[in-house]
C-alpha cells in the first residue's frame, strides 16, 4: 500500500509544482479534448496541427519584446493563429488552391518565421521552451489563463452544441435551415485557436495539438455517439496527464512528451482493443463468415 502511495500519490501531495502541473494539464484536457473530437469528425486533424505551428510567430514576437511573459506571448499567438486561419481560408476561397494546401503553406512559413524570431534574441533553451513547453513550470498566471480558456470553451460547446454537431454531419443542411452555419464555423475555429494558445503554455507549439487530437482519436474506437465520445476523450486526456506526469517524475523524462506518449499509448490500445477497434472488427467478421 505504501509503495502504491509513493508511486501514484506522493508526487502530487509533496510537491507544489507537480500539483500545478496536474491542475493545469487537467484544465487543458477539459477544454481541448472535446474540441479535438469535433476537429476529428470534421476531418481537420492535420489542420489543427498546422494551426498549432501557426501561433509560433506571434508567440515569438511577444518573446522578442517582452521575454517569457505569458500575456504578450499569448496575445501574439492568438493574433497569429487568427491571421493564419483567415489567410488560409481566403486563399482557398479565392484561388484554385485547396484549404489543406494553403494551410500547409502558411504553417511552414509560420514555423520558420517563429523559430527565426526566437533565435534572434533567445538561446537554444528559450527555443526549446517555446517549442516544447514547460508544464512543470506553470505558475498561477498560466493556470488562470488555461482555466479561463477551458471555461469559455465548455460554455461555447454547451451553447452551440447542436449547431456544431449538425455542421459535422451536414454543413450544407445546417446553412440551409439556420443562420448559424457560417458563424458557428468561425466560432469553432476560434475555440481551436484559443485552446492551442492555452496548450502552448504547457506543452509548447509542437506538442499542444497532441492533447487535443490523440484522446479524441482514441475515444472514437470506443463509441459512435458524439456526447459519449467527448466524455471519453476528456477521461483519456485526464488519464494521460496523470500517467505522463508520474512517468516524468519517476523516470526523469521531459513532462510534455511523456504526457503525449501516454495519450499515444492509449490510442494504440484503443486501435486494437476498442469496441470499434481492429480486433473487434475482425472478430465480428469472423462470426459472420462462420454463421
Amino acid at each position: 500500500m505504501q509503495t502504491l502511495y509513493a508511486l501514484l500519490v506522493a508526487p502530487f501531495v509533496e510537491y507544489a509544482f507537480m500539483q500545478k502541473a496536474l491542475f493545469g494539464s487537467l484544465l487543458l484536457s477539459a477544454g481541448a479534448c472535446p474540441v479535438g473530437v469535433f476537429l476529428m469528425l470534421r476531418r481537420m486533424s492535420l489542420s489543427g496541427d498546422a494551426m498549432a505551428h501557426a501561433i509560433l510567430p506571434g508567440a515569438a514576437a511577444g518573446f522578442l519584446f517582452y521575454g517569457l511573459e505569458i500575456l504578450p506571448m499569448t496575445v501574439g499567438g492568438l493574433i497569429a493563429g487568427i491571421v493564419v486561419a483567415l489567410g488560409a481560408g481566403a486563399v482557398s476561397r479565392f484561388t484554385v488552391q485547396r484549404e489543406d494546401a494553403s494551410m500547409a503553406a502558411f504553417y511552414l512559413i509560420s514555423l520558420a518565421l517563429g523559430v527565426l524570431l526566437v533565435s534572434v534574441r533567445g538561446s537554444s533553451v528559450d527555443l526549446m521552451h517555446v517549442l516544447f513547453g514547460t508544464v512543470l513550470a506553470l505558475n498561477n498566471e498560466a493556470l488562470g489563463l488555461i482555466g479561463a480558456i477551458a471555461a469559455v470553451t465548455l460554455a461555447s460547446l454547451f451553447v452551440f452544441w447542436r449547431a456544431l454537431v449538425a455542421e459535422c454531419l451536414d454543413p450544407l443542411f445546417l446553412r440551409s435551415v439556420s443562420r448559424l452555419g457560417s458563424p458557428v464555423h468561425f466560432i469553432f475555429l476560434g475555440l481551436v485557436v484559443i485552446n492551442l494558445v492555452g496548450g502552448f503554455q504547457a506543452l509548447g507549439t509542437l506538442l499542444s495539438v497532441g492533447l487535443m487530437i490523440l484522446p479524441a482519436a482514441a475515444a472514437r474506437f470506443w463509441t459512435a455517439r458524439v456526447e459519449t465520445m467527448c466524455v471519453a476523450a476528456v477521461a483519456i486526456g485526464f488519464a494521460s496527464c496523470v500517467a505522463g506526469l508520474l512517468l516524468s517524475y519517476h523516470a526523469a523524462l521531459p513532462s510534455g512528451p511523456a504526457i503525449i506518449l501516454s495519450a499515444g499509448a492509449v490510442y494504440l490500445v484503443s486501435v486494437l482493443a476498442g469496441t470499434r477497434g481492429a480486433l473487434r472488427a475482425r472478430l465480428v467478421t469472423h462470426r459472420h463468415r462462420t454463421a
